[in-house]
């Protein structure tokens, strides 16, 4: 979450639709660690993660003149970040095609006897399978419907709901492992 308030977030944004390039390095520098967190939940602790923070940045501004200044500022550049990661993975459906077997050798060790620490948590999470850890992010993290899921991915919600139950396995089996 961002320490400005609204109304200076929706400043820094007029001013950068008028062209002032301070303002748009203030807006990169203070959504830019947030949205590299939801790149990173998306596409795991990679290049493309960095991709697509750089990706979101640039819609973001190429789109800001499009705000409508009602709401939050930093709500809107996470759908963009959200979606933006999500056209990646459509995209590269069979790039991110992985077995279960592929991701419990990619996994980190973390000890399940001891309480998980955020950094621990999202390690853990990045090494789920593609279509495990995108639908577990947008159902337990964004908060979307399996309904919601299923239109943004083109799945069936039965589907989603299949992934999350998968994803919460696969889960629930590297921490006893550890």
């Amino acid at each position: 979450m961002t320490n400005l308030s609204e109304s200076k977030e929706h400043q820094l944004l007029r001013d950068c639709i008028a062209g002032n390039r301070s303002a748009q390095q203030g807006l990169y520098d203070l959504f830019a660690p947030v949205i590299y967190g939801i790149c990173v939940r998306y596409m795991g602790y990679t290049d493309e993660a960095k991709d697509m923070l750089q990706e979101t940045m640039v819609k973001f501004f190429q789109k800001s003149g499009e705000f409508r200044f009602q709401g939050s500022l930093e709500g809107w550049v996470k759908r963009i970040a959200v979606n933006t990661c999500l056209d990646q993975i459509k995209k590269n459906k069979a790039k991110y095609a992985g077995s279960l077997e592929e991701a419990y050798d990619l996994a980190g060790d973390v000890n399940a006897a001891q309480p998980l620490e955020t950094k621990d948590l999202m390690k853990l999470l990045t090494t789920l399978p593609t279509g495990y850890r995108t639908v577990f992010n947008l159902y337990a993290i964004e908060g979307f419907t399996h309904v919601e899921i299923g239109e943004m991915l083109g799945i069936s919600e039965n589907t989603s709901k299949s992934q999350l139950f998968k994803a919460r396995k696969w889960l629930q089996a590297k921490l006893e492992r550890n």
